[in-house]
């Protein structure tokens, strides 16, 4: 008879708990990251620049800003397409577009375009808001 008495106020216990982990469940799957998600872009990178004549060396660190879970998964996905991308960009600039602040914030934009084009290219939408050198050392 302890056994019957006992077995609605487990049910109810049970139900109690399960509607708490639904509910994380719930937010979980709604991307409840607040706020931008940041990607690095690693190893470093190392290229030549400027054309012919001496050798010029670039090396750089760079990370993603994105704004959702799911751009963030993309961006790890096609990780190896988009490095391709910015090495090849990197190497195809010029002494002057490597030195100026003005030609770093033009490169900067150009690879946030470059990202966002192939992701696109790739899938239907991009959400990444910016590219940022965490590091850039030109060796002239």
């Amino acid at each position: 008879m302890k056994l019957i008495k006992l077995t609605p106020l487990l049910l109810l216990m049970l139900l109690a708990c399960t509607s708490t982990v639904w509910g994380q469940e719930e937010e979980e799957a709604e991307g409840a990251v607040e706020g931008a998600i940041y990607i690095p872009m690693e190893p470093p990178f190392v290229v030549n620049y400027g054309g012919a004549g001496r050798l010029k060396y670039l090396k750089t660190e760079l990370s993603l800003r994105v704004n959702d879970v799911h751009t963030a998964s993309a961006v790890r996905h096609h990780m190896p397409l988009i490095r391709n991308a910015m090495v090849m960009l990197l190497s195809r600039q010029s002494e002057e577009a490597i030195t100026s602040t003005d030609g770093v914030e033009k490169l900067r934009e150009s690879a946030k375009q470059e990202v966002i084009a192939l992701l696109e290219s790739e899938q239907n939408a991009a959400e990444v808001l910016d590219v940022y050198f965490n590091n850039l050392i030109v060796q002239k």
